[in-house]
Order: C-alpha cells, then sequence, then structure tokens
C-alpha cells in the first residue's frame, strides 16, 4: 500500500487536497457504512483495516458461506469483497458520497481461494477525477502471499450542488 497516485492533475482541476489526504477516517468510514449501507457491512463479516484516501485494506472473515462447490472461495465473494474494496478507499478519499456507484467491475480470477482463510482486499485509486473514480483491488488468502484475483474497477460520484471536492 505504499503506491502513490498521481494527484497533480487532481490538483489542477482545483480539487480540494490530494487522494493521499483521507476525508474519512477509518472509525468514521465504519460509522458511515453501518448506518447507510448496513446489507454490506453490518454483519460483521468485513473489516476495515487501514484507508488513507489512496489506497485501504479489507478483511474478509472465513465463513463455508464464501465457499462453492470444490471448496474453492466463489467468484461472487471474491467480487463483492473487490466492489465493496473499491467504494471503501473512494469514500476515504471523497467524503461521505454514499450515492457514489459502480459503473464498470473486471475481474481476472488467477488461481484459487484457500478454503479456511480469511480473504483479503487491498484497493488503491489509480485516478480520482471529479465525476469518476478508477482503480484496482488485489485480492489474496489470509497467509498467503499470491493475489487470487485481480479487479479494476470505475466509480460515478455523483456532482452535488454548492459542495467542493
Amino acid at each position: 500500500m505504499d503506491y502513490q497516485p498521481n494527484v497533480r492533475s487532481a490538483e489542477r482541476r482545483g480539487q480540494v487536497g490530494s487522494m493521499a489526504a483521507a476525508k474519512m477516517t477509518v472509525p468514521e468510514l465504519e460509522q458511515f457504512l453501518r448506518r447507510e449501507f448496513p446489507q454490506a457491512f453490518a454483519a460483521g463479516d468485513i473489516a476495515i483495516e487501514a484507508a488513507d484516501g489512496a489506497s485501504c485494506q479489507l478483511r474478509q472473515r472465513y465463513s463455508e458461506q464464501m465457499l462453492r462447490p470444490g471448496g474453492t472461495v466463489s467468484g461472487p465473494t471474491l467480487m463483492a469483497l473487490a466492489d465493496f474494496a473499491m467504494y471503501v478507499v473512494l469514500l476515504s478519499a471523497i467524503g461521505p458520497v454514499g450515492l457514489a456507484v459502480t459503473t464498470n467491475l473486471n475481474i481476472n480470477f488467477l488461481r484459487k481461494g484457500a478454503p479456511g482463510q480469511d480473504v483479503l482486499a487491498q484497493a488503491r485509486l489509480l485516478k480520482l477525477g471529479k465525476r469518476l473514480a478508477v482503480g484496482e483491488v488485489s485480492l489474496m488468502s489470509a497467509g498467503s502471499a499470491g493475489v487470487i484475483a485481480h479487479v479494476t474497477a470505475t466509480y460515478s460520484i455523483p456532482v452535488a450542488k454548492g459542495i467542493e471536492r
């Protein structure tokens, strides 16, 4: 998570601060998500371990519900975690904009996710514009260095009247 995105273009466009300056802390993110997105966050199986406005790390605790036949972590589990990680890193960068939505998500499954292991999601913003944000997520089994899936995603950021980002 030591990647430093190119923030000069965002600064030239008049965006306040840079992607590296978090607009929401981990406790603020958790409180917002419990209130605004309880169907994805209130169950307590996903933890935000870090978020800094440019990157984040999430952990989804292992449960048998995440497995598909054959004993591997299912694609829908990985896609949902990756999408949620992108949402978290975006919120950490722009603040509590609940209506930011996924416009594109592409996933490449690289290897079998280990059963019995938590799944880690490391997300980072590649580009943050006024209306769109592009990022990538690496998904890994806890305790393993190998990436099990790589995701690229784009989010649409709604225009808020009278509010500068």
